[in-house]
């Protein structure tokens, strides 16, 4: 990791007490359903969702419910709250990919809000074979682990610090996975720096810019509509984020 990404600060408290936008984000959500409609739909593949820090599957249901109507095979992460790579709950991701992987005869797309983020990068590396592509919600995977205004929460849940590195698990955070990727991040994130949250642009992978709380990024319109456009691609034939038209309007440069 560079010396950079160790020296970024959290974000500021002004921003930390702004998250309260995430409940009128999820009302926001709930009004543009009608727009949301209009996004493209899916070829029946199976995706995973993962949560955030002490967040259950119940945090992902809207954005779960979502995509199930847009035609995918859906499914949480069945492990209640997460509380951090506790014994045990690597080995049970994994399986869990191979179970939605050979009962639908299809790679499994990841889509993996903050801590959920990470897991779904890791995941990856170790099972290219069976993960056809990575979405991350607010994930600071390019990021000092105290570049965020979560990680006391973290080691308390999980009982770990939160500097610990875990080789074992796909190795560096910060290394693009060998699948299609898109980072999803905010500059108006209240808990996790965006500068660590965003991805090397390359052949297959990408960032988007939205304007969303960190704990309303799952259910705010915009990033699921840029979630639905990323799993609606076709398999073997990603292309980076269209931003022309109308898009330009919601979805700002990443790089400006």
């Amino acid at each position: 990791m560079s010396a950079a990404a160790q020296t970024l600060r959290p974000p500021s408290r002004s921003l930390m007490f702004l998250e309260g936008r995430a409940i009128p984000e999820l009302g926001a959500f709930l009004g543009a359903l009608p727009l949301l409609s209009l996004a493209p739909k899916g070829d029946g593949h199976p995706v995973l969702v993962l949560p955030g820090l002490v967040a259950s599957d119940a945090s992902t249901r809207p954005l779960r419910s979502f995509l199930n109507n847009r035609g995918y095979a859906v499914s949480g992460w069945r492990q209640g709250r997460n509380l951090g790579l506790r014994e045990g709950v690597q080995r049970a991701m994994v399986d869990l990919i191979r179970e939605l992987s050979d009962t639908h005869r299809r790679k499994v797309s990841l889509v993996g809000w903050s801590l959920g983020g990470l897991y779904a990068r890791q995941l990856a590396k170790m099972m290219p074979d069976r993960v056809r592509a990575v979405i991350t919600l607010g994930s600071p995977f390019a990021s000092g682990p105290k570049a965020t205004n979560a990680w006391r929460v973290y080691e308390m849940a999980s009982g770990r610090r939160a500097d610990e590195d875990d080789t074992r698990f796909g190795g560096s955070l910060a290394g693009t996975p060998p699948v299609p990727t898109t980072a999803i991040f905010s500059r108006s994130d209240g808990i996790c720096a965006w500068q660590g949250c965003m991805e090397k642009t390359s052949a297959t992978s990408e960032s988007i810019e939205v304007e969303s709380s960190h704990c309303g990024m799952g259910h705010h319109p915009a990033v699921v509509y840029a979630v639905a456009d990323r799993l609606a691609q076709l398999e073997g034939k990603w292309k980076p984020f269209e931003r022309r038209g109308w898009r330009s309007l919601v979805y700002p440069d990443p790089n400006r």
